[in-house]
Parts: structure tokens; C-alpha cells; sequence
């Protein structure tokens, strides 16, 4: 899954359907009195907030309070003017954890600023900037200077915001450009602009006498219970233009080359062509509104479930995001009272880099990373806060030193040899009870796509490995329900049947955990029967990171941290070897990977059974917390500084240091080769758990590959087993002589 595609869950509530303009597109305006009162605002919020929305869009007229009727309302219920009422809405809104967003048309800059302290971003359509559109006749506010004013403004304020142009209401191509340049020029002065709406025009009924948000509401139902979609067709007015497939493409394209740091939104509710706009490079689907469209009310949105499966096919992931977009998730952009209700409820939308999703036990000093590095470099023991402080570091010729030690505590650990194993990864078994919102491999054992490997199978996999050259099959599975002991026994007999020269990695401590609670023995007894089937050693995964409340937050059902511990510690009491692995780069903070670290080395300390350390950096797009949750991927810069500090944070005690190149990519761990790792894993032939989780990489690798890897890197290779006996050498190619 190469591509993110995003969206937001949200809820439309139109406050006010009055509106000073007449825009001939329109069948949301009204020039009656229309005004939500104050316990209908409540009501409707109460109802939001029980159906899982994270956005409140707060659609109104243009200045509902030119209206006497709608001022007589407003001033009745202690409101000096509607903006007033507005604020107050929002804030009813962020007391039940729905976060604002709203359109209010063209404002003063003083009402954007006075939206702001209870609002997480807003928008204006431009829309366009020809002034002479028929469409537009009686309508001032519409005039582009004016729009360009207000969305000027929102940049002075630090207001993350969304525009857009509407395409086929009477404009030329030129228009459109036009229209894209003015915000890009405004975008490069302030870059406020989180996202561009390219809006194709859908002609409407003018609903007269009845509610927009009914017929949405009853709409937008109906399609999402029976996936049947029927829309009305309407003749283009007069004045309207034809937009063409071809002619989205070409305004998609055009943003994102004068734009390329802004989303391109596209409503996949206004036509069938949406998937083909994605794949032209839209990037973002706006709200997916749980109560249909209020502008096009006879137009449902597809629901999140159903586009992610139509985008699936074409191998792109559907994630879930806010209204205010990740890199605005700062107290420079949002005011204080909305980050508190981000941190409260949706803490795992701020990026990693950004204000921090919870506070620190303790202060994290850039002053520590200095001598940090001088007592890294020997491989001392270093602070939970200065493992913290070298993760948290930004300074780019600090970062350098970082690498630069890492790269030295390696060299003087292992030399330059770059080794890896000739092996195959068999999942028996993707049925699993855990559910861990990280995970997109398990699978219940009626889900369509569960599987479990017959004894056939299973012994075409291991002939293949033989074929291959295999020294090592890695066999796990998900927690299977059904199986008991003497299933994980016969497995490991059966393999050592069909191969008995190859070394048997297999069983995770969660498995080995399973396996104890169902046959009722201890650690040790369970690892004692398991060797005499056929166990070679074991791989150290399921440990996510060692620190119970990251594990709460991503996986409560799964073993916790000190059982974790205790498989591997009597996996070393009976002689058996262990990997030992992190998953970094989702909802963590760099002072529970500290702690993680220090749990590892510890146990390393104590036993001397782990023979590498392998950080597996997240994979998020078909996950829970990928798809509902908005962790986007770790950066490369970021996963390679996170693998020194792990290289300078386990010291002397762990030898070697694997790159996952099915996680990060043969290029990044080639890069990885300079960043303190001395090993490239294996050459695994099948890979699931990553590639059912969106992974990109691949799923095996030849030995030349790996080889060619470490040449590039200017590094001798070498195959090595399981526990790192060395088996054959691929030196550089010695320089031609001149």
C-alpha cells in the first residue's frame, strides 16, 4: 500500500440556511429565517456525539444575521450576533469531544479570530476568481478579492484552513488555474492551507419548503444500509460548464505541482469517476458526513467502509484524519482549549514530532546528548533520559554524532562484515483471538480471508526452502483458539521430518504464553517439550514495546511486559537462543522506548540468550491505528536515527543490530548499514504479517540482493545461520589496478 488516501468522520450540523447571497448553484441558501435553536443544537450534538464522529462541520448561510427575524432570535437568546452564536455552538461541541470545523462564508477578521479560540480549522471556498460569472450575479461577497481577504486573513491568524474552487459553474480553464495560483500564492505566505477542494458542480432542485438536512440525513441512511446509490439527474443550466474526467486530472495534477505540501480533496459523492481522481494523485476524500451532504442533499457520501474496500483494489489505504490536519496539531495553529480536547481524545493524531501526545515524567535536556555520546561510544549504560534526549534530538550535526557513534560502537563490535540468513518465514495460521489495533494479520477464524495451512501445504512451503537453501524456517502463527500444546509439537516434529538439517526459529513468548495457559505448565516445561520436538530457538517478537501502558493502548489482551520477560528468560534457562525486536514509530513516546531498552538490556545482562536486536518500524496502513486512527508512517530520517540510538542505548550487551528491509525497504536498510546495523535479516520467501498490514517492500529477497546491499555500502557480505556461525563470504571485489 504505497498510497494514503484520507478522510474524516464527521457530522453536519447547518446552524443557519439564511443567506445574504444569491448564487444560482445554490439549493442550501434560504432568504427566510432559519435558525437551530438552542436545545435543538443540543440535542443534535448529544445524537453526534454517540455516533463515533470526530468533526463537527458548521455549515451556515452568509451572514444569517442580515436577517431581522434570525437578529430577533439571536438577541433573544443573549447573542449580540451570530458569529456569537457560533462560538457557542462550537464550544457545546468541544465539551462532548467533537472538534469544530466551520464555513461561515466571507468574515471580518476579527470574527475569524474570535472562531479560532473554539474552532480546529475552518474554510472558504474560493471558488473562483472570475468576477463576471452569471452564476455568481447578486451575490458580492462572491467577488474573489473579498474571499482572497478572508482566507488572507486566516493566514495572518495561524488558522488551519481549507479552500477550493468550484469547477464547471460558468468558468474557463483558465479560471481554474488562475483560481489555483491565487491560493497557492496565498498558501506561500502564510501556509495555512491544509487542503484544496477541486468541486465539480452537481445542478440541484431548489428544495423550496423543504429541509436540506432531512433529505441528506434520509439519503445518506438509506445508501449506507443497502450500498444502493440513486441520485438525481438534472440538465446543466445555461450558464454551467461540462467538466470532463480529463479535466479533473489535469486540475489535480496542477495543484499538487503549485501546491505539493496541500492535500487535493475530491467529493467522491459528486461522481462515479472518484477512484480514477485518486489515482491521478487526490489525495484526500473530505468528510465522509455520517448525515449525508447538506449543499448536494440528494447526493449521499459513500460510507468509510465501502470506499476503503473500492480503494483496496487498486491498492491504496483509506485513513482516517481530523479536521485539522496532523502538521497543524501544534499550540501555534490551534488554541489552547482544542488541543486539550485533542490530547483528552484523539492524543494518537498528533505526530511524533509535533507538541507531544502526553507529558514527560521528566525534563528532556539537550544538553544530555554530548556526554550521552562520549559515554555511548564505550558502551556504558546510559539514563532513561538521555536515551530520551538522543531520540528527541532535531539538530541535524547532532543527529550526525549520533550516527557517527552508533556507526563506531558497530565497527568495534563486529567489524565491517554485513551478514544475513537464508531463510523462510511460514505463517501456519493467520486465526487469532488477541486483536491488536497494530495488526493487520490476525484475522477471526470465520473472517474470509482467515486461513490454516494443511500438512500438504505446509510441506510445500518447507521443500521450496530446501530448494532455495535455506538454513533457518521462522515459523509463527496468530493465537489460534483451538490449538493446544501438542499442535505446536507437531508442527516443529513435522518440519524436522521433511528437514531435519535445518534450524527450527519458532514460536513467539506470546504463543509460548498461549501454550502454557492452555496445557497449564510453566515457561521452562513448556520450552523443555518444545526442544525435544525439534526447537532451534526463538524469536523475540510480540514485544511491541515493554511498557504496559503503550501495550494497553495498542493491544490490552496481549501478554504484558514482565510475562514477556519471563517466556524469553526460561527460553535462555533451558539454552535456547532469542532474538530480541521493538515496534517503534505509532503511539509511543520516546521515554516509554527508554524504557523498553532498558528491559531488553537487562535481561540480555542477566542471561547473555539474545543474539540480536531487530527494531521493526510500523506499518499503519491496514491497521486499526492506521486506518481509525491517524499514525501515519515513521519518516526514513526518523527510523534511522531511532536505530542508532538503539545501537548506542544496548551498549556491548546485544552484538548485532538487524535492519528490517521488509519494513523500512532494501535502500533505507542498506543506508541503516551506516547507522550501527551489522546485519540484514534474511531472505524470508513469504512475509505476511507486514505485507497484510500494507507493507511495500516485498516479501523475499536473493542472497545477491542482500550481497549487493552490502557492496553498495562498501562492505564485505557474509551468510551466516541462525546463530550467527559464519557459512560463506562474499568479499568486495578487490579495485582493478590503473
Amino acid at each position: 500500500m504505497r498510497r494514503r488516501v484520507t478522510f474524516s468522520r464527521n457530522v453536519t450540523l447547518s446552524l443557519s440556511r439564511t443567506c445574504q447571497a444569491y448564487c444560482k448553484y445554490c439549493a442550501f441558501k434560504t432568504h427566510k429565517a432559519h435558525l437551530h435553536a438552542p436545545d435543538e443544537v443540543e440535542a443534535f450534538l448529544d445524537r453526534a456525539a454517540r455516533r463515533n464522529v470526530k468533526e463537527l462541520l458548521v455549515l451556515t448561510g452568509e451572514r444569517p444575521d442580515v436577517n431581522p427575524e434570525v437578529r430577533e432570535r439571536l438577541a433573544s437568546w443573549g447573542h449580540e450576533d451570530f458569529t456569537s452564536y457560533v462560538v457557542w455552538a462550537c464550544e457545546r461541541g468541544l465539551e462532548r469531544g467533537l472538534l469544530p470545523h466551520t464555513n461561515l462564508g466571507v468574515l471580518p477578521r476579527e470574527d475569524l479570530a474570535r472562531l479560532r479560540e473554539v474552532t480546529a480549522s475552518q474554510g472558504l471556498m474560493l471558488e473562483s476568481v472570475n468576477p463576471d460569472l452569471v452564476a455568481h450575479q447578486g451575490s458580492p461577497t462572491k467577488h474573489p478579492e473579498r474571499r482572497l481577504e478572508t482566507i488572507r486573513w486566516a493566514g495572518e491568524l495561524r488558522i488551519p484552513f481549507t479552500s477550493g474552487i468550484l469547477v464547471g459553474i460558468g468558468e474557463s480553464p483558465e479560471d481554474r488555474r488562475g483560481a489555483l495560483r491565487a491560493l497557492a500564492e496565498v498558501h506561500a505566505e502564510f501556509g495555512h492551507l491544509q487542503e484544496v477542494i477541486l468541486q465539480n458542480f452537481v445542478p440541484h432542485d431548489a428544495y423550496y419548503g423543504r429541509e436540506v438536512a432531512d433529505i441528506a440525513d434520509a439519503a445518506a441512511s438509506r445508501a449506507w444500509r443497502t450500498g444502493i446509490y440513486e441520485v438525481p439527474f438534472k440538465e446543466l443550466p445555461a450558464w454551467a460548464t461540462p467538466v470532463s474526467i480529463a479535466e479533473m486530472e489535469d486540475l489535480i495534477r496542477f495543484s499538487r505541482e503549485v501546491m505539493p505540501d496541500v492535500a487535493v480533496q475530491i467529493p467522491p459523492n459528486l461522481a462515479d469517476w472518484w477512484p480514477q481522481l485518486v489515482a491521478a494523485g487526490a489525495s484526500d476524500l473530505g468528510g465522509l458526513s455520517a448525515n449525508g451532504d447538506h449543499i448536494s442533499p440528494e447526493h449521499p457520501f459513500p460510507s468509510p467502509h465501502q470506499v476503503r474496500k473500492r480503494l483496496a483494489q487498486d491498492g491504496v489505504a483509506l485513513t482516517e484524519r481530523l479536521c485539522v490536519h496532523g502538521r497543524y496539531i501544534d499550540p501555534d495553529w490551534v488554541a489552547q482549549g482544542v488541543m486539550d480536547v485533542i490530547k483528552a481524545r484523539f492524543w494518537s493524531f498528533i505526530p511524533r514530532s509535533g507538541s507531544g501526545r502526553t507529558e514527560a515524567p521528566f525534563a528532556i535536556d539537550a544538553d544530555l546528548v554530548a556526554p550521552a555520546l562520549e559515554k555511548a561510544r564505550d558502551g556504558a549504560w546510559l539514563t532513561k533520559e538521555e536515551v530520551t534526549a538522543l531520540l528527541c534530538e532535531r539538530r541535524p550535526e547532532a543527529v550526525e554524532e549520533i550516527r557517527a557513534a552508533a556507526d563506531e560502537l558497530r565497527a568495534s563490535l563486529n567489524g565491517d562484515e554485513v551478514t544475513f540468513v537464508v531463510n523462510r518465514n511460514i505463517n501456519v495460521s493467520n486465526v487469532c483471538v488477541v486483536g491488536c489495533a497494530f495488526c493487520g494479520f490476525g484475522q477471526g477464524r470465520r473472517s474470509p480471508d482467515a486461513y490454516e495451512h494443511s500438512e500438504a501445504e505446509f510441506a510445500r512451503r518447507v521443500q521450496d526452502a530446501l530448494a532455495f537453501g535455506a538454513t533457518e524456517l521462522c515459523i509463527q502463527s496468530g493465537i489460534h483458539p483451538d490449538w493446544g500444546l501438542e499442535d505446536y509439537e507437531r508442527w516443529l516434529r513435522f518440519a524436522k521430518e521433511l528437514a531435519p538439517d535445518v534450524h527450527l526459529h519458532a514460536y513467539s513468548p506470546m504463543e509460548v504464553a498461549h501454550m502454557c495457559d492452555v496445557s497449564g505448565l510453566a515457561p521452562r516445561a513448556v520450552f523443555e517439550r518444545l526442544l525435544d520436538a525439534g526447537l532451534g530457538s526463538v524469536p523475540g517478537t510480540a514485544a511491541e514495546v515493554l511498557d504496559d501502558g503503550v501495550r494497553q493502548r495498542i493491544s490490552p489482551n496481549k501478554l504484558p511486559a514482565a510475562r514477556w520477560v519471563e517466556v524469553l528468560e526460561a527460553a535462555h534457562a533451558t539454552g535456547l537462543r532469542s532474538t530480541s525486536t521493538v515496534m517503534f514509530g505509532h503511539v509511543e513516546e520516546p521515554w516509554e522506548l527508554a524504557e523498553h531498552l532498558r528491559v531488553v538490556r537487562e535481561l540480555q545482562e542477566r542471561t547473555g540468550g539474545i543474539t540480536e536486536f531487530v527494531p521493526l518500524s510500523f506499518v499503519p496502513y491496514q491497521t486499526l491505528l492506521g486506518r481509525t486512527h491517524g499514525v501515519e508512517p515513521i519518516s526514513r530520517e526518523d527510523n534511522l536515527q531511532h536505530t542508532a540510538v538503539f545501537r548506542l542505548a544496548l551498549g556491548r550487551s546485544i552484538q548485532h543490530l538487524q535492519a528490517s528491509w521488509v519494513k523500512m525497504g532494501l535502500d533505507a536498510a542498506t543506508e541503516a548499514l551506516r547507522w550501527g546495523v551489522d546485519d540484514l535479516g534474511g531472505t524470508l520467501m513469504e512475509e505476511s504479517i507486514t505485507r497484510m498490514a500494507g507493507g511495500e517492500h516485498g516479501v523475499r529477497l536473493e542472497v545477491d540482493d542482500l550481497v549487493g546491499a552490502a557492496h553498495r555500502a562498501g562492505r564485505p557480505a557474509a551468510e551466516r545461520t541462525t546463530l550467527y556461525e559464519r557459512r560463506r563470504a562474499f568479499p568486495l571485489a578487490a579495485p582493478r589496478a590503473a
